[in-house]
Parts: C-alpha cells; sequence; structure tokens
C-alpha cells in the first residue's frame, strides 16, 4: 500500500481492519456539582476505548479515544436513572465493538465509522444519540492508531483525505471531489478562546461561596476571570424567566467590569414553548442594566427539548438572534430539517461523531447559504485524551472559541497514576500546567495553546495507562 496516491482521493484512502478493541473505565469525583438542565452532576465515569488497526500489509498499531460518560445528557427520560443512562453508553460501545470486529474487509475509516454507527444504531433502536457514543469512541481510536502507523498527524489525516471521506458512505447531496476540496483547505490554529461555562450552580461572586473548595482553583466567575483571563463564556438557563433574569442581571454585572466580552446562552432544554423564550427576551430588551449582556450575545443554544424541538418553528425569535441544535443534532439530516425552523448552527462535539463534524463543515461550506455556522460545546471533557481530541477538532474546523468546562468541575487528569500524568505533561506542555496534583489545562489571556497537538496520532503524543483502569467488558 502506498500513501501519496490517496492524496484527496477518497477512492484510493487506505484501508485499514479493525483487529482489537478493549475498553475500560476511570470514576471521577467533580471538585463543584455542575448543574444543566435537570440534572445536577457530582460524580461520573469516563470511558476509554484502546483500538489495534491492521493495514492491508498486515502492519499494526493502537490508538486511543476517551470520553465522559454522563448521565441526563444523551437520554433525559425521567423514567431512568443516571445508573441506567451510563449503562446505555456501555451498551453502545459493546454494541459497536461487537459489529467492528465482525467486519471482516480491509476499508477507510471513513467508511467503517459511517457503517459502525448505522449498525449499532440497528441494534440499539430509539435513542440515536446515545447508540452513537460507542461508534464515535472506536472511530477516534481507529484514527489515532492509523496515524501512529502511518507516522502522521491528525491534521494530516483529516487534510489529505486519507480518512476516505468518499463513497457510497457520504450523503448524496454532497460531492466526494468538493468534500476532498474543503478538506484540504481546512487550516488549524495555534490557539483557542476557551469559552468558559456558567453552571447554574455556580457562584457568581466570591461572596456567594458557600462551600469553599481548598484546591487553589477558582470557584466562582470572578475568580475564574481573574486566573484565565476569560472573555467567551457560556450561561447556562434554567427556563424559569424570574430566575433566570436575576441570575443574568448578577452575571452581567462581573462581566460588564471586563472591556470587551461574548456570551452564549443555552436553553437546556428547559423552555417549554418558543412564547415562554420569547418572554425571558422581551424582559432582557427591557432591563438597562442588562443591555451589554444583550449585546454580547452571539446565540442560543437549543433551548426546547429534543421531543418538541423539530415540532417548533422559531417565527420571530429567528430575526431576534441566531439558534443553535445541540442535543437534536441525532442524525445527519437533522440541521437541515433543524434549519426550516430557523435555526442556523449545529453543535460539533466528539462525542457525537469526528465524520459526522467533517460532514456538517463540508455542507456548511459548499451549501451557498449564508450566516450557517458550527460551535463547539464540551461535555465535561477532561484532561487527557478527551479534551486533546475534541481541542484539535474544533481547532481544524476553523473555530475561534470552543466551551471547556471539564478542567473547571473536576480538577486535572483525577484517577490518573503518577506516570501516565507526568507522560501528558511531558508530551504537551503548551497545553499543560502543573497543579499540586499534577497537570492541569492551562488557559492564559483566555485562550489555550495547542500548537503541540500536531503530534504524530490523534492529538496526543502520550497514551493513557490502560492497565491502570478498570476493564469493561465488551465480550
Amino acid at each position: 500500500m502506498t500513501m501519496d496516491r490517496s492524496v484527496g482521493d477518497p477512492v484510493t484512502a487506505p484501508g485499514v481492519r479493525i483487529v482489537e478493541i478493549d475498553a475500560f473505565e476511570r470514576d471521577i469525583s467533580l471538585r463543584l456539582p455542575f448543574r444543566f438542565g435537570a440534572a445536577t452532576l457530582e460524580r461520573a465515569t469516563q470511558a476509554f476505548l484502546r483500538v489495534r488497526v491492521e493495514d492491508e500489509e498486515g502492519k499494526s498499531a493502537i490508538g486511543g479515544a476517551a470520553e465522559m460518560m454522563v448521565p441526563k445528557w444523551f437520554d433525559k427520560n425521567p423514567a431512568l436513572t443516571p445508573a441506567q443512562n451510563v449503562d446505555q453508553l456501555r451498551a453502545s460501545i459493546r454494541a459497536a465493538a461487537a459489529a467492528s470486529l465482525e467486519a471482516s474487509e480491509p476499508t477507510t475509516l471513513f467508511t467503517a465509522a459511517r457503517l459502525n454507527e448505522l449498525e449499532t444504531v440497528r441494534r440499539l433502536p430509539g435513542n440515536p444519540l446515545a447508540a452513537g457514543f460507542g461508534p464515535s469512541l472506536i472511530a477516534r481510536a481507529a484514527l489515532d492508531a492509523y496515524c501512529r502507523l502511518r507516522g502522521l498527524s491528525f491534521f494530516d489525516a483529516v487534510r489529505r483525505n486519507l480518512v476516505g471521506v468518499g463513497g457510497p458512505m457520504l450523503p448524496g447531496d454532497i460531492d466526494a471531489a468538493a468534500a476532498s476540496a474543503v478538506l484540504a483547505g481546512l487550516r488549524p490554529a495555534g490557539s483557542i478562546s476557551a469559552r468558559h461555562t456558567i453552571g447554574l450552580l455556580d457562584p457568581i461572586t466570591e461572596s456567594d461561596i458557600e462551600n469553599p473548595v481548598d484546591d487553589g482553583l477558582p470557584q466562582s466567575l470572578e475568580a475564574v476571570i481573574e486566573r484565565y483571563g476569560n472573555h467567551w463564556f457560556k450561561i447556562k438557563l434554567s427556563g424559569t424567566v424570574d430566575a433566570d433574569v436575576d441570575r443574568l442581571a448578577r452575571i452581567a454585572a462581573v462581566l460588564d467590569r471586563l472591556p470587551d466580552y461574548r456570551v452564549t446562552v443555552d436553553g437546556n432544554e428547559q423552555f417549554g414553548a418558543a412564547e415562554q423564550l420569547g418572554a425571558l427576551l422581551s424582559r432582557i430588551d427591557s432591563i438597562s442594566r442588562l443591555a451589554r449582556l444583550r449585546a454580547a450575545i452571539a446565540f442560543v443554544e437549543q433551548p426546547f427539548s429534543r421531543e418538541i424541538t423539530m415540532q417548533t418553528p422559531l417565527g420571530e425569535l429567528a430575526a431576534q438572534l441566531p439558534f443553535l441544535i445541540d442535543e437534536s443534532d441525532d442524525g445527519d439530516e437533522a440541521f437541515a430539517r433543524a434549519r426550516k425552523l430557523g435555526y442556523t448552527g449545529v453543535s460539533v462535539k466528539t462525542c457525537k461523531g469526528i465524520y459526522r463534524s467533517l460532514i456538517k463543515a463540508i455542507r456548511i461550506r459548499t451549501g451557498g447559504v449564508p450566516g450557517l455556522f458550527l460551535s463547539g460545546e464540551d461535555l465535561t471533557c477532561q484532561a487527557g485524551l478527551a479534551v486533546q481530541q475534541d481541542l484539535a477538532l474544533v481547532s481544524l474546523l476553523g473555530l475561534s472559541h470552543v466551551e471547556r468546562n471539564g478542567h473547571h468541575y473536576v480538577a486535572g487528569m483525577q484517577g490518573a497514576p503518577h506516570a501516565e500524568k507526568a507522560r501528558f505533561a511531558a508530551a504537551h506542555p503548551d497545553l499543560y500546567e502543573q497543579g499540586a496534583d499534577g497537570p492541569l489545562l492551562s488557559i492564559r489571556g483566555g485562550r489555550i495553546d495547542i500548537g503541540s497537538l500536531t503530534a504524530i496520532g490523534y492529538a496526543s503524543r502520550a497514551l493513557p495507562d490502560f492497565e491502570a483502569m478498570e476493564p469493561l467488558s465488551i465480550g
């Protein structure tokens, strides 16, 4: 197999086969409770995958991926407990692993990932967002392994289309040659702005802190700004108009001290109707002390539950602000459906699949419709593989800012052995700074330096200590 002949040509992109998949878990305690919507997270489990790929010459390499198994995001059905939510994600990993290992013929990474997602969703019907969790991890780990096998960075593999975006697995409205041209034109940056999440339980000022956490890291919004210098923020809303207005006023009193800032607001699926959201926006418009914050809003994220979003046109709201779907983005055609309702933005998350993110970017760049946009939204990505792979993806897609919250709610690489922490800190000195118990995500002047993510592999010179984790049975 040769490599150069496949540059920009999905038809001749290298074929690989996944020959081994191992899954692991690592439990994590949050330093601060994180409330989003109706759920409050205090503990969680991070899933890790180790995948071995083999090329057509029999050469092989391993790669990894990681993601938090966050309850009450992939499925907010109140009849399910948080433990049942996590079991859904474990089931997705198992189903995706079984389907991947059943494939016997080498194929491109793109085709393998797309087929795996389709098959896993078929085997686990009812919630494609949860079902897609396992396939997203396998796709990332397989790409990491391929890059290590070929001595390539993630950026080079995608830009040269060695992943094979094209063929019958490419949606019919996208031309394969145009897709390769878009990928070739992507230009990752050396740094990106961190958009700080202001959770519903987060103290706004130092005087709001009721339960101090003595770990040297900031708790209040005031302290976050002082330490990290953020100028982009994401504000979680509760859906209760009076409470949201009061909290926004307290947030604005802090943010207005900055010479310049931008915010996004996340509805967390908490608004029951367009009229309810419209009432909140009208209240904001009528309050003078919210004038700067209102002018700083870049977009509104997922205001309605996924059950009603696709039946709820935005109407006049779409003329007031840009709107973005997140939880309702559960398949290739979701954004097209949402656009008919007035939405112009869609989220990018590694947990929803790197190739789906690439397809979104290709559609936006080739569709000829002005005003459409992507936005990077966090799922408490943890230091190590998870945050590095997510940062690499959003940077490659040309995003100038990304929501980051994992570093705020979890202190560093919690649960990792000392040697693993040291490997990641040494491999990515621009990305991490040394904390009391190991590497912490480094944010200076509101920005994250990510130049070291150009390393061979998918954005990481290091791999976790898989043997120090709890095995997750996939057999």
